[in-house]
């Protein structure tokens, strides 16, 4: 099981953001958690991730996750949604 990060660079306000997911929603919850993430959980949006800052991406790259170009991570999750380890239980 793995937490991914995306090089993918977007602004929001003065920040610039990046993506992060999981090969399953507890292990993404439980890297959001270590990273002191509490609002930036995107769970109405067509695949559930966090949003991270650069500060907190370079963060989860130190506490393992892979940091992946943006087409490996859309592969990523395609990988992940097809297993169905990122559905809530019950929509699987």
């Amino acid at each position: 099981m793995s937490v991914y990060v995306d090089k993918f660079e977007y602004p929001y306000g003065r920040m610039k953001m990046s993506h992060m997911i999981a090969d399953t929603l507890p292990e993404l919850h439980a890297m959001a958690e270590r990273l002191g993430l509490r609002r930036w959980f995107q769970d109405h949006s067509s695949f559930p991730h966090y949003d991270v800052c650069l500060s907190k991406r370079s963060e989860a790259i130190k506490l393992g996750a892979i940091l992946l170009e943006r087409r490996e991570y859309v592969s990523k999750m395609r990988e992940i949604r097809q297993s169905g380890a990122t559905q809530p239980e019950g929509k699987k």
